[in-house]
């Protein structure tokens, strides 16, 4: 069957955001809570003074909600990349967050390559079916 040439391409009636930039920004989202839960451990085992405690937590939050809305500019997902390393860093100071941590880097690695394949895969599709392509993908 011959590609459609782009006057032949519907538009959808509503698209899909891309699936890559999804799973990346609920990845970003709960690692914010769990920062949250990791400041009040390190705050509760009194690892640091309070206001270090707090203040690391806090901005280290602030960091992951914002970049969980920034994944999809150019640079997101690689400043994503840089706040994982972060996280794992906090097992430095929490020892038990080093598997935490882990569990969450496999889920960015996932998010991803995953994110990734199914947009693609939804590309074939829609060029196959006569859909005009996403310009967000």
């Amino acid at each position: 069957m011959p590609e459609p040439t782009p006057a032949e391409l519907s538009e959808p009636a509503r698209r899909k955001a891309p699936a890559k930039r999804q799973f990346a920004s609920t990845i970003l989202l709960l690692e914010a809570f769990l920062v949250m839960f990791a400041t009040l451990v390190a705050y509760g085992l009194r690892v640091a003074p309070p206001v270090t405690v707090w203040v690391t937590g806090g901005v280290l939050m602030v960091v992951l909600v914002a970049l969980s809305r920034l994944v999809g500019r150019p640079g997101g997902y690689v400043a994503g990349s840089v706040v994982q390393v972060m996280v794992l860093a906090v097992a430095f100071v929490i020892p038990q967050m080093i598997v935490i941590g882990l569990v969450f880097l496999a889920m960015w690695v996932a998010a991803l390559r995953l994110g990734g394949r199914i947009d693609r895969e939804r590309a074939e599709w829609d060029l196959a079916h006569g859909v005009a392509p996403d310009p967000r993908s």
